[in-house]
């Protein structure tokens, strides 16, 4: 086979993978809560005289989404094999809108595609595995990213969900009661992650699943302690206004002492960051002043392994510090 040939084939592979990762990308988007958000709100505020190919679009769009919901569930059905029960909690808690066989499908796509695109635009497969390995290491780094972001915003949010419930729960209502009324009330991410305790309730699984479920889902220690507050007074009885309002009292006393940890602490995170970033700062100040002293950066193979080794070190040492600095409260 000529170079040719297999050029023009691996330039095929690419735009058909680079096409697919639009496509899944932008149904994504589309089927996003904000897009829903907009669908409802045009359902009510689309002027009369547009109703009927406001109608047209929305059969249209209903047949659309029935045939990619066909084919994800093919997907799903003849790529099982890839499933794994820790990624799905994983995507869970980072909520998002694929499934653990889309998600390995997509980083497979995202890994062709970089490794095709380094080999081609430099003309070196050196790049190629570059970028193939870049595209290798950021789906799994987006993802962990998400969760934190998602369980940081969850647990700014658990006190005023635990006050709000509390006080349902004084006034008369129900824990479920209480619950629904919390889902109506509070923003996302708590509003979505207790909505989905209820639903879990209502498709079969008990209380107790259901908030396990979740306080995997969030990995957070409050929410540890309110669940395991719930479980055991589900099972022993007595007054859940009572039991909640301690726990409150717990969490808050728990925040107090994390803050001041984390005032006590903050010398030493931003030493960690400014060691880290010194390096760079010193390199872009050396490439101003003589841009020539880098030239062998491209032509020696033992400084790219020096420079490779610094910014492992580099890294490991930020870790390293970051490390010392986290207080288990």
């Amino acid at each position: 086979m000529s170079l040719d040939l297999l050029t023009l084939i691996l330039l095929a592979v690419f735009l058909v993978s680079a096409v697919g990762v639009v496509l899944v990308g932008f149904w994504v988007y589309r089927r996003g809560p904000a897009s829903r958000q907009q669908e409802r709100l045009a359902r009510f505020v689309s002027p009369i005289v547009e109703e009927e190919h406001t109608a047209h679009q929305r059969e249209i769009l209903v047949l659309t989404n029935r045939d990619i919901g066909k084919l994800r569930d093919w997907i799903n059905r003849s790529l099982g094999i890839l499933s794994s029960e820790n990624l799905q909690i994983k995507l869970s808690s980072a909520y998002w809108a694929v499934t653990d066989t889309e998600y390995i499908i997509l980083r497979v796509l995202a890994i062709a595609a970089g490794f095709l695109l380094g080999w081609q635009i430099p003309g070196n497969i050196l790049g190629g595995i570059f970028l193939g390995a870049v595209a290798l290491m950021l789906p799994p780094i987006m993802l962990d990213r998400a969760i934190a972001q998602r369980q940081k915003k969850f647990h700014n949010q658990l006190l005023d969900v635990l006050v709000l419930i509390q006080g349902a729960v004084q006034a008369g209502y129900s824990l479920m009661q209480a619950l629904d009324l919390a889902v109506d009330e509070v923003p996302a991410p708590a509003s979505e992650e207790f909505g989905r305790v209820l639903r879990e309730i209502r498709l079969g699984i008990s209380m107790e699943g259901a908030l396990l479920n979740l306080a995997e889902r969030m990995d957070n220690d409050d929410l540890q302690i309110v669940v395991t507050a719930i479980i055991i007074n589900a099972q022993v009885g007595g007054n859940l206004s009572t039991v909640l309002e301690a726990t409150i009292t717990t969490i808050r006393d728990r925040l107090q002492l994390m803050g001041e940890i984390r005032s006590l602490t903050s010398y030493a995170r931003y030493v960690g960051n400014f060691l880290s970033l010194m390096p760079f700062f010193a390199g872009i100040a050396i490439f101003i002043i003589n841009p020539s002293f880098f030239d062998t950066v491209t032509t020696s193979i033992i400084t790219q392994i020096i420079f490779v080794i610094a910014f492992l070190g580099v890294i490991i040492g930020n870790v390293w510090i970051r490390q010392i600095v986290k207080i288990k409260v």
